[in-house]
């Protein structure tokens, strides 16, 4: 059985270049959101699940991706990050409850790449 981070290592190789994702994470009452914007998912989620970065997610221990969004432009991305962030709580719940009713750890390497 192939190891998170081998796997981790052969998906990042499978990205395309021009990917962006945001995201929402959160602890594992669902108790805490946070939305972020990334270039590179598998890299960024593997940061917050393993704690490696200083700051919110880690104080909080928020690791579990619950939604996620992909788009072939960047600015496209930010701008829904900030819509997202500007965005009420109860949008925020609403909008991962039609996508993830069941509030799984979306982070299934398979699922994001299709």
């Amino acid at each position: 059985m192939m190891s998170l981070r081998t796997s981790l290592r052969v998906k990042q190789s499978a990205i395309r270049m021009n990917s962006y994702y945001i995201y929402i994470l959160t602890n594992k009452n669902n108790s805490v959101l946070y939305v972020g914007v990334t270039n590179d998912i598998v890299r960024r989620i593997w940061e917050h699940k393993s704690k490696s970065i200083e700051g919110f997610t880690k104080k909080y221990n928020v690791d579990k991706l619950v939604y996620y969004e992909k788009f072939d432009d960047p600015n496209s991305a930010i701008a829904r990050e900030k819509q997202l962030k500007a965005g009420s709580r109860k949008k925020k719940l609403d909008l991962i409850k039609s996508f993830n009713e069941g509030w799984k750890d979306l982070f299934n390497l398979d699922q994001i790449y299709q």
